[in-house]
């Protein structure tokens, strides 16, 4: 274990307070940051988008499940994967079911999307032992429209990408 410096009590509060004011500074930015994102200009999406779930195929509007909100989140679960999703990406989803009765009851459906087939994510889903709507873009051209995903050559151009397909999580 490294070293660390040991100070007095006095030496401590001083650089505590610092790091206090460094924090509000941030918490600062972080709120102009969510208001800049709140403010951000709706797109309408045209383009009718299928998606492949547990129940079979759904559209983009189907998948709102007669709420007024959608909240989709990507999990990095590429077709190539062989073992399971990014482990950053199943972390965020182990603490997501907790949420689920909550965000419906202010009129929000939450679900996550993957670019595998929709059998490989049930498959995972089951074995993670979540219950939230997993969904498949696999068939779809929605992951590539709204950026989140990557052409192969797309890929290859984004050296931490790149690394990822060469030597992926799993």
């Amino acid at each position: 274990m490294p070293e660390h410096r040991i100070g007095t009590r006095e030496e401590w509060q001083v650089a505590r307070d610092e790091l206090a004011k460094l924090e509000a500074e941030q918490a600062e930015r972080n709120e102009e940051i969510t208001r800049t994102r709140r403010d951000l200009p709706w797109v309408r999406v045209e383009k009718e988008y299928v998606f492949d779930t547990e129940d079979g195929k759904k559209t983009l509007a189907e998948l709102f499940d007669g709420r007024s909100q959608l909240l989709a989140y990507n999990i990095m679960f590429g077709p190539d994967y062989t073992l399971g999703a990014c482990p950053g990406c199943t972390s965020l989803g182990d603490g997501i079911d907790g949420s689920l009765v909550h965000l419906r009851h202010r009129d929000v459906t939450l679900l996550c999307f993957s670019r595998a087939p929709v059998e490989r994510l049930t498959a995972y889903k089951r074995r993670m032992g979540w219950q939230f709507p997993y969904v498949s873009t696999y068939n779809s051209d929605f992951a590539f429209d709204f950026g989140l995903a990557l052409t192969e050559e797309q890929a290859q151009q984004i050296p931490e990408v790149k690394e990822m397909i060469d030597n992926p999580p799993d």
